[in-house]
């Protein structure tokens, strides 16, 4: 079953954010990731807007999910972001075959 790393980032200093933007892109291919929303804005549609800029990747599974986020790579990494922006990051389930459990209402929020 897939899952998907949300963030939600807000960045200081675009430039040094880049350095950790391309090494990061690098690792989660290599890793198995794939970036479905890259840096996007967006707009609330109901509730508190979260701020700043998105990113949603899809992992296989969360055992790879974690083994990305835990790794000694990233590790070093993160480090190029630290003190430049403030990030929240949630680890979400997803679900195998959407259209098959979309008609399952207890399924959909």
């Amino acid at each position: 079953m897939p899952v998907y790393i949300f963030v939600s980032a807000v960045i200081h200093d675009t430039k040094k954010f880049a350095a950790y933007g391309s090494a990061n892109a690098a690792l989660v291919t290599r890793m198995g990731g794939k970036y479905l929303v890259l840096g996007a804005e967006g707009d609330a549609l109901e509730g508190q807007p979260i701020i700043g800029k998105k990113v949603i990747s899809e992992w296989p599974n969360k055992d790879a999910a974690l083994a990305y986020w835990h790794s000694a790579e990233y590790a070093e990494i993160r480090k190029l972001r630290e003190g430049i922006c403030d990030a929240q990051v949630m680890l979400l389930d997803g679900f195998g075959h959407p259209t098959s459990q979309l008609n399952d209402s207890r399924q959909v929020i």
